[in-house]
């Protein structure tokens, strides 16, 4: 029997598994069955760890700004400020909270200033 030229499909999939797992080391960057399986765990972990990124920069500038108001005597706690922050209807994310909390608390000031006054 002649031999038969088989397609490419099979190889494309598997050149792209690999381009996926160059940066790997070992048999998990040889071997076509570690590497797709290696690969598929890696996409779980990252699809996972977006979703964990940004709960804990949440968390983190939470523990940023709520030092900061206790250190610089703004509010009592973070949740006070943030609740006249709300009433007082200052939209300003904790993102931002924290980089003037960190950077310049001296602007933490006058935004609790505005707070204050608007009452």
């Amino acid at each position: 029997m002649t031999r038969v030229p088989r397609g490419y499909i099979a190889r494309r999939r598997r050149t792209k598994m690999r381009s996926f797992a160059s940066n790997f080391r070992g048999a998990h960057l040889r071997l076509n069955r570690m590497i797709t399986q290696q690969v598929k765990r890696a996409f779980v972990s990252s699809h996972r760890d977006r979703g964990r990124q940004k709960r804990d920069f949440r968390r983190l500038w939470i523990t940023r700004i709520n030092a900061a108001t206790r250190v610089y005597k703004v509010f009592d706690s973070y949740s006070k400020l943030i609740h006249n922050l709300y009433k007082k209807k200052l939209i300003l994310n904790r993102k931002m909270l924290a980089q003037v909390a960190v950077s310049n608390p001296n602007n933490l000031y006058t935004i609790s200033n505005k707070i204050k006054i608007i009452n």
